[in-house]
C-alpha cells in the first residue's frame, strides 16, 4: 500500500490503522521514526498500551518487513512510572510542557522536533488537543498525522464546565478536522459517541485500534496465585475475591466519576456486611479518595475485607488470582481492564455502558445497568460468586 492510498483509504480494521499510523515500508528508506503524543507515562490505559507497543517492538525490531523507532512527546513537562522502563526499551522522552500559558514556548521548541527528528508519523493520543498541538506544527507536520481517542465523552463533559472550556474543545477538533490524516478510537461506539462517524471528519481515515498488550503476562494458575494473594493481604485461601481496578478520583460527584469507585465501594459494604467469606480488593490512583474510603472501611470495622492498593505492576496476577472483576463504570472508551481480565479467566460483571467490542469471551461478562442499583448488582455478584471460577 502506498502512502498516498494510506491518506485516502478510510480503514476498517486495526492492522490497517497500524499501517496508517507507521507508514509503509515504500515510503522511507530509514527506519520509520514515529512521534507519541501523550500527557505523561503514568498508569492509566493509553499510556499502558503505549508501554506493550514499546515492549512488542523491542523484541521485534522488524515487522512486515519494516523496522521501527518511537519518540514519546510529553505534554506534562514531568517524569512518571514507566519513563526509566520507555528510555531502556529504546525510546526518546521529550518533555515539552503544553498550555496556553506557554503555548509559544511549546510551539517553537516542537517546531524544531519535528525538524530535527524528521519523523514518519505523528501519533497524538489527546484528542481535541491534538488539533492544537498539529496547528502548532504547520510547516514542519510528516505526511501521516494520527488522532487517538481513548477517554469516553464523559471526559470532555466533565472538562467542558466553562464558555473557555467549550471553545477550546470546538477549535481543537477544528484541528482535528483540518491538520489529521487519520482518527482512531478504542472502540468505534466512541468515534460515533464523538461524532466523528459525522461532517467535517468523514473525509480521514477512520476507525477502531483496539489496544492490545500481551496476553501471555496474563495465564498462570488460579489456585496458586489466589493462594498467593490471599497470603499478601492476610486472606484465608477459602475467601472469595472480588477486584476493582480503576482510578478513585477522577471527579468526587459520583455521576461524573467515570470509574464509579463509589458505585463499588457500596457493593464491597453491601456484601461485606452479611458475608465474612467473600473479600474485596481496590487497585487505583488517588491518595484522597482512598483515605476518605480506608476511614468509612474503618468506621465500618471491615479493615479485614476491604482493602486499597495504589498502582502497582502486578495488576495480572491479581487478577489471576481473583474471583469476579466488578466493573461499574458510567462510560468507558473500550474497557481494557475488562479484556485483560478475560485475559486472566477472570470473570467480569460490568456497566451496560461499556463497549460491547471489549467482551472477548461472552461466557466471561455479564453486563448491568447502573440503574439497577447497589442492591441489585450486590445480589447479582453474590450469585456469581456462588459459581466456580471457568477453566478458560
Amino acid at each position: 500500500m502506498t502512502l498516498n492510498q494510506l491518506l485516502t483509504t478510510a480503514p476498517q480494521s486495526h492492522s490497517q490503522l497500524a499501517a496508517a499510523t507507521a507508514v509503509s515500508s515504500e515510503s522511507v528508506a530509514k527506519p520509520c521514526r514515529v512521534l507519541h503524543i501523550i500527557d505523561s507515562l503514568g498508569v492509566g490505559g493509553a499510556e499502558t498500551w503505549i508501554m506493550s507497543l514499546l515492549r512488542y517492538f523491542a523484541k521485534h525490531r522488524i515487522h512486515d518487513g519494516q523496522s521501527f523507532e518511537f519518540d514519546l512527546c510529553l505534554t506534562s513537562g514531568k517524569e512518571a512510572v514507566f519513563d526509566d522502563e520507555a528510555r531502556a526499551l529504546g525510546a526518546t522522552l521529550h518533555y515539552l510542557p503544553y498550555s496556553r500559558r506557554n503555548l509559544w514556548s511549546f510551539t517553537t521548541k516542537f517546531r524544531k522536533l519535528l525538524r530535527n527528528r524528521c519523523y514518519s508519523a505523528i501519533h497524538d493520543h489527546q484528542e481535541f488537543s491534538g488539533g492544537f498541538h498539529l496547528a502548532c506544527g504547520l510547516g514542519a507536520l510528516p505526511p501521516v498525522r494520527v488522532i487517538h481517542v481513548h477517554n469516553p465523552l464523559l471526559h470532555y463533559e466533565n472538562y467542558g464546565t466553562t464558555f473557555s472550556r467549550r471553545c477550546s474543545i470546538k477549535m481543537g477538533r477544528a484541528g482535528v478536522a483540518l491538520f489529521s490524516t487519520a482518527i482512531a478510537g478504542t472502540s468505534c461506539q466512541l468515534l460515533r459517541e464523538y461524532g466523528y462517524d459525522r461532517q467535517p471528519f468523514v473525509s480521514r481515515n477512520r476507525g477502531a485500534a483496539h489496544c492490545g498488550f500481551d496476553v501471555n503476562e496474563f495465564m498462570g494458575d488460579y489456585e496458586e496465585s489466589h493462594r498467593s494473594v490471599c497470603r499478601e493481604f492476610g486472606w484465608p485461601s477459602s475467601v472469595r475475591i472480588v477486584l476493582f481496578v480503576g482510578r478513585l478520583d477522577s471527579n468526587r460527584n459520583e455521576q461524573k466519576n467515570q470509574k464509579n469507585p463509589a458505585f463499588a465501594f457500596k457493593i464491597a459494604q453491601k456484601i461485606a456486611q452479611r458475608n465474612r467469606d467473600t473479600v474485596f480488593l481496590f487497585a487505583g490512583a488517588g491518595d484522597e479518595a482512598r483515605s476518605r474510603f480506608e476511614t468509612e472501611v474503618r468506621e465500618a470495622s471491615l479493615e479485614d475485607q476491604i482493602r486499597f492498593v495504589k498502582p502497582r505492576n502486578d495488576i495480572h496476577r491479581l487478577m489471576i488470582g481473583s474471583d469476579q472483576l466488578l466493573f461499574p463504570s458510567h462510560a468507558e472508551g473500550l474497557g481494557m481492564v475488562v479484556v485483560e481480565a478475560q485475559a486472566a479467566g477472570l470473570p467480569v460483571l460490568a456497566s451496560d455502558t461499556t463497549p460491547r467490542e471489549a467482551v472477548v469471551l461472552p461466557e466471561l461478562v455479564e453486563h448491568l445497568p447502573l440503574e439497577f442499583g447497589v442492591s441489585r448488582w450486590a445480589e447479582v455478584l453474590e450469585e456469581r460468586l456462588q459459581a466456580p471460577r471457568p477453566s478458560i
